[in-house]
């Protein structure tokens, strides 16, 4: 298979090089593995405490996301953006969305900007920042492109992905915003079935984008694939399964299931990407300069309590991949994180992990579209709640002066 440029930049681990050398940062250990960490995470105290310095700095950070439950946490859930909420009131008479957007993209640049010397070393592999679009469109093809494309050319930078759901809707402004050159984070991808289609929709574009003219390795792409949900709804529904089961066998077989699907689903999808990466079509588009389309593990924090803090990152290790890590994983991972490359381990038994699944009448397919439409709405009431709080956030700011105007203490 033809691999990206990453390849001159992060040289692929020897299947002997397992293990952090003494003294060596795990999570900077991932790079010997091809592997990239983004911080899923982003919020102004970053910035102004110099801690995303340090951690692009020490740890070998290469990326950020952001999503609405990310901003709504930050901006809501804090007292960081006080101040500067109050000074864009001043200048602006804008409504709660507005506001939220003007707030987000400042900390896009203020990401973006300081990852960008991480843009230029890694020759255009990593150092992005991601900005979803509203919730509010996913099932809105024409919205979506609509309202990615504004934000695309109001954020102005070479180095951000804009990010859009990997709903049916969502495919068709996958294919045209890459057709357009925009950089996409495909978001809220959770079936290997879906994950083609996404894989597909990104060559299609950027097919397009090179027949008209444009140069493909100024084009990016990641395929955000979440993983610990899976084993939260599949663990429950086991759960639920075991209550009403007898049989010593057929409980045996639920109870191995347990905290094993979610790994087995990425594994599957790994080996897809590789699958991808042997298309005609791909070929055609790698030896134009075309990045690949690299799986990005999403929802990376051990739910739960009985699992290890940090599986979710040790069991999915392996090259073109990146692992976007909270920052309470990420210093977990840092104090205990063990090393191997683990992606392309025990394939089969991933396969025999869901054919059991299926075998027990758990689809995971109504799983996987399940957890999608769930994270939709997730994402709206996260919105919903920082929108409000932004609204009354400006109401109670707002006072009268002695001059009888309106003001902002």
């Amino acid at each position: 298979m033809t691999h990206s440029n990453l390849d001159a930049i992060v040289p692929l681990a020897a299947p002997h090089d397992e293990g952090a050398s003494e003294g060596e940062n795990p999570i900077r250990g991932l790079q010997r593995f091809g592997q990239s960490v983004w911080l899923d995470d982003l919020r102004r105290s970053l910035f102004t405490s110099g801690e995303f310095s340090r951690l692009i700095a020490e740890d070998g950070l290469r990326g950020a996301t952001s999503n609405p439950s990310i901003f709504e946490k930050a901006i809501a859930g804090s007292t960081d953006y006080l101040n500067v909420l109050q000074g864009i009131e001043r200048k602006h008479d804008a409504e709660p969305m507005a506001l939220y957007e003007a707030l987000a993209i400042r900390d896009i640049w203020g990401a973006a900007d300081l990852l960008r010397s991480v843009y230029d070393a890694t020759g255009r592999a990593d150092g992005y920042v991601s900005l979803e679009v509203s919730p509010y469109l996913a099932h809105d093809s024409q919205a979506t492109i609509e309202e990615a494309r504004r934000l695309w050319k109001a954020v102005n930078r070479d180095n951000v992905m804009i990010k859009v759901p990997a709903s049916l809707e969502g495919l068709p402004a996958i294919r045209q915003l890459t057709s357009e050159g925009v950089n996409v984070n495909i978001t809220l991808l959770f079936g290997i079935e879906r994950y083609e289609e996404v894989a597909h929709a990104y060559m299609d574009g950027l097919s397009t984008f090179v027949q008209n003219g444009g140069d493909p390795a100024r084009v990016s792409s990641v395929a955000s694939f979440f993983v610990s949900r899976i084993d939260t709804m599949v663990d429950g529904l086991i759960t639920k399964r075991l209550a009403a089961v007898t049989d010593a066998n057929a409980r045996a077989s639920l109870t191995g299931l347990l905290g094993t699907v979610a790994i087995a689903n990425a594994k599957l999808a790994y080996q897809r990407y590789l699958e991808v990466c042997r298309t005609t079509t791909w070929q055609r588009l790698a030896a134009s300069g075309a990045h690949p389309q690299r799986l990005l593990w999403a929802s990376t924090s051990t739910k739960n309590p009985q699992y290890r803090d940090v599986r979710y990152v040790e069991e999915l290790i392996g090259p073109e991949t990146i692992n976007t890590i909270t920052p309470a994983t990420l210093e977990a991972f840092r104090d205990h994180g063990r090393l191997r490359a683990s992606l392309g381990e025990h394939v089969t038994d991933a396969r025999r992990v869901i054919e059991t699944l299926e075998s027990t009448g758990i689809s995971l397919r109504d799983v996987t579209d399940t957890l999608l439409e769930d994270g939709v709405t997730a994402f709206i009431q996260a919105l919903d709640t920082l929108l409000a709080a932004i609204a009354n956030g400006r109401r109670s700011a707002s006072v009268r002066t002695p001059q009888g105007r309106p003001g902002v203490r």
